[in-house]
Parts: structure tokens; sequence; C-alpha cells
């Protein structure tokens, strides 16, 4: 599985980094920073919420 952000939408607000900080975090310049884009097993809920409450739709799951 492999998380996608389209860098379009997405607007830095950081709920993904809180909900899977394993795979997503904001760096000092309040950028958003993909850490790995193939998501492990132990990560996947985690990502999957990420998605799920991303409010600008700017992440996906792709297998």
């Amino acid at each position: 599985m492999k998380v996608t952000v389209d860098w379009d939408l997405c607007d830095g607000n950081g709920v993904c980094a809180i909900e899977a900080p394993a795979v997503f975090e904001i760096d000092d310049d309040d950028e958003l920073r993909v850490l790995r884009e193939e998501i492990v097993a132990d990560d996947h809920a985690s990502v999957e919420s990420a998605v799920r409450v991303c409010p600008k739709r700017a992440l996906r799951l792709e297998s």
C-alpha cells in the first residue's frame, strides 16, 4: 500500500501528522513531509484514519 498527496490540495494543516506521526510530519517551515510513501501493516490503520480526516481530501491510499 502506498500513500499519495495531492500537493495542489494540501494546505499543511497537520491533521494527518497527528493521526499518523510515523508517516507524516510538519517541518519547521510548516510544510507537510511524507516520511515514507510505502505503508507497512503496523501503520495501515493510522494512515487510513489520516486519509479520512484530511479536511482538503488531499491524501489517497493506493494498492
